[in-house]
Parts: C-alpha cells; sequence; structure tokens
C-alpha cells in the first residue's frame, strides 16, 4: 500500500489550501472513507423539511449543500482522473452557483442525494485505490493552476468537511 503525504502547498492554487488545512493528518484514503460515514450519519438525522431549509434567504438549501458536494467531488475526481492518466489538455473550472441553480437538488429526497454522494464517494475511492506512486504524484492544469492528483484527494476531502462544518454550524445547531 502506498502512502500518501499532505500535498505541499506548490501542488494547487492558493484558493484551495483552505480545504487542504481542514484535512486530519493521516491516509487520506483512511480519511475519505470516514468521513463519507460520518457525513452520511449527519444527513440520516435531517428531517425532509429540514432539508429544505436555508439559513438565509439567499443561501442554498441543505439539499443543495449536498448536491454540491456530490458535483464537486465528481469534477475533482474526473480531474484527478485525467491528470492520473496523463491527460495533458487544461481542464477548465465551472462555476458552482450556476450548477446549483440548474440542477434542481430541491425536488429530491435528501435520502437519495445522500445516497448520490455515498456512491460517488465509494467510486472515487476505488479509483484512488488503484493509482500507483507516480500517478498520485502526476500534475495537470485545471481551472488555469496547476494540481496533482494528491491534491485534488485532499481537496475533495477538505471541500466535504468545509461544508459539513457550515451544515453543523448554521443549519444544525445543537
Amino acid at each position: 500500500m502506498i502512502t500518501i503525504n499532505r500535498p505541499e502547498a506548490a501542488e494547487y492554487a492558493p484558493y484551495y489550501s483552505r480545504y487542504v488545512a481542514h484535512v486530519p493528518d493521516g491516509e487520506i484514503l483512511t480519511t475519505l472513507e470516514e468521513q463519507s460515514s460520518a457525513t452520511l450519519e449527519m444527513l440520516r438525522g435531517i428531517s425532509e423539511p429540514q432539508a429544505d431549509a436555508r439559513y438565509a434567504p439567499d443561501k442554498w438549501s441543505i439539499k443543495e449543500v449536498v448536491g454540491h458536494i456530490t458535483d464537486t467531488e465528481r469534477i475533482f475526481a474526473y480531474r484527478a482522473l485525467r491528470i492520473a492518466r496523463a491527460g495533458e489538455t487544461p481542464l477548465p473550472g465551472f462555476e458552482q452557483d450556476g450548477y446549483v441553480r440548474h440542477a434542481g437538488f430541491d425536488k429530491h429526497k435528501l435520502s437519495d442525494l445522500a445516497r448520490e454522494f455515498e456512491l460517488v464517494r465509494q467510486a472515487n475511492l476505488f479509483l484512488f485505490r488503484t493509482l500507483d506512486e507516480a500517478a498520485w504524484h502526476r500534475r495537470g492544469t485545471a481551472s488555469e493552476q496547476e494540481v496533482s492528483v494528491r491534491a485534488l484527494a485532499y481537496i475533495i476531502a477538505g471541500h466535504e468537511l468545509h461544508h459539513v462544518g457550515i451544515l453543523k454550524e448554521r443549519y444544525l445547531p445543537t
């Protein structure tokens, strides 16, 4: 088994440092697996009426946050796949608000959105587990910035942690 260390700051755009900083020390694949379980457990405790809630009129609903986490993970995993396979074509950015606006997440049950997240994470864990050491360190261009495959794994984990923190703080205060 390959040990994937935390990426260096030069392996991702400065914007993503806030996500990478959220990720605890330890094996990234274990982190991705464990945090998925914790997120799913949290989501199971949210009722459908709660899932439609917004903490402010112009903010996403809980369903939209979950959909956004899933969409973003898909995009970052696709970037990781392309870069791991030595794809040389620069990858474009994406506009998250437009994705959420056109996704219709609020028309779906939270349980379905949670299941989708779970399956996307499982698929990405399978992908990451197949990579050799050279693939983990390979770099490519996404959103006009250089990024490594291992940085993308950390960004996926940190992005989820960031949004789960927002859910707990602003939507589900205890």
